[in-house]
């Protein structure tokens, strides 16, 4: 076995862990913490390696596997020992509960500068459309409706049922955007079904250790936000994260990081709650909850560009 595939399959093997234990924990920490205490872990497991199978196969079928988010970055000829760092370095920001962009980290590696500029252009309005977007969608749901009060009795079902839907529907859109950081590191096409498979495994068994560990260290961040432990809070941000993804999808290939919209619509949401129930305070006083995650991902900004850096400094040797 030579030094470019040890290298390659190390990144791989890195980038499958920490994308699901980073990125997949913020899109499914809503479900698991609406869903932690009435639900067994293994059913949400199987309910959403169902649909990563399904996806994935999809995408294998249609001879696309990463749903056009590598079409502007090449498979490289060679990979070298940075290639394996970036999905290193993001394992251990997951292991400190960092919810670093798992695009910009790991894409940084294969990335020139024109792209990685793309990346963050996208990214940061993608972060800025979710802010407003749920500000303004939260200011006007908290006139009508309280997210802490308890479900009807009659309505739990129904509101289950919509939970499972929207959280069905984020977790595609998901897998279509990120994907790409962890099949950047297999060949565009020509992909077998044996290797396809063997990739589900592995990334069902990293789900099934989420699920598992109720979200691990990144849940964190969604536990300290109001609200998202009730299920009606759970499957409107789930809906509108979904819907969000939806729209930059078909706004352009280019890969963005879905790390930047989430804490974005969080952030958005977290304003437009604070100010409706809390009409007596300054709303100044719950920025520095939002600060410290923006300067979570700026952390994983700076880091994206100092390894491109490297890497144009290192090929131009």
């Amino acid at each position: 076995m030579s030094l470019s595939t040890i290298y390659g399959t190390i990144g791989f093997l890195l980038a499958a862990y920490s994308v699901i234990g980073n990125d997949s924990a913020q899109t499914l920490g809503t479900f698991i913490s609406s869903n932690s205490k009435k639900v067994k872990w293994y059913w949400m497991w199987i309910f959403t390696s169902a649909i990563l199978a399904a996806t994935l196969l999809y995408g294998w079928s249609q001879n696309d596997i990463a749903f056009g988010r590598l079409d502007r970055i090449p498979f490289p000829e060679q990979f070298y020992w940075y290639h394996a760092l970036a999905p290193a370095l993001l394992l251990g920001f997951t292991r400190l509960g960092i919810p670093v962009s798992t695009t910009l980290l790991t894409l940084s590696a294969f990335s020139n500068g024109l792209v990685l500029e793309k990346i963050i252009m996208k990214s940061a309005l993608g972060y800025g459309v979710a802010a407003v977007a749920a500000y303004a969608i939260w200011m006007i749901l908290s006139r009508f409706l309280n997210e802490k009060q308890s479900v009807r009795e009659e309505h739990k079902r129904y509101w289950s049922v919509a939970q499972w839907c929207s959280t069905g529907f984020l977790w595609y859109m998901w897998l279509s955007h990120d994907i790409a950081n962890i099949f950047v590191y297999l060949p565009r096409d020509g992909v077998s079904l044996m290797t396809m498979l063997g990739v589900i495994a592995v990334l069902m068994g990293g789900l099934g250790h989420l699920f598992y560990t109720n979200g691990g260290r990144i849940q964190e961040i969604v536990l300290s936000k109001s609200g998202t432990r009730f299920i009606r809070s759970a499957c409107i941000i789930d809906f509108f994260y979904a819907l969000i993804l939806w729209y930059f999808k078909i706004h352009s290939s280019i890969p963005m990081s879905t790390t930047w919209v989430f804490v974005g619509l969080l952030s958005g949401r977290e304003m437009a709650v604070y100010r409706n129930f809390n009409k007596g305070k300054k709303i100044k006083m719950i920025f520095p909850i939002l600060a410290r995650d923006f300067m979570k991902i700026m952390i994983g900004l700076a880091l994206s560009v100092a390894i491109v850096s490297g890497v144009i400094y290192l090929d131009s040797l």
